[in-house]
């Protein structure tokens, strides 16, 4: 079974890599080609939140949206970039927040 591929920094993907994941540090302005292949190889794809942030919206969406793989957007190690919230966005388009 292939394993999980964690796209993000250095020093995550080295936390990462000893728990058997695959890790891939993408070049800046490269996140959109190791984020299409990611997805085609592996069941499960971890995105750093400021890797998430270089992506276009409808790339993160239409992968979202797909039965598979799983992709899931996960802190970054200083915080720098925050993670979507999803609970927020959820209570906003049911009209419980304004």
């Amino acid at each position: 079974m292939p394993a999980p591929v964690y796209l993000g920094d250095e020093v995550s993907a080295a936390g990462f890599r000893l728990a058997g994941v695959q890790v891939r540090v993408p070049e800046r302005g490269a996140e959109s080609a190791a984020f299409a292949s990611a997805r085609a190889d592996a069941p499960l794809v971890l995105v750093s939140a400021t890797v998430a942030a270089r992506l276009t919206d409808a790339e993160l969406r239409a992968a979202r949206a797909a039965l598979a793989p799983l992709v899931l957007v996960v802190p970054d190690l200083d915080g720098a970039t925050a993670v979507p919230d999803l609970a927020a966005r959820l209570r906003k388009q049911l009209g419980l927040e304004t």
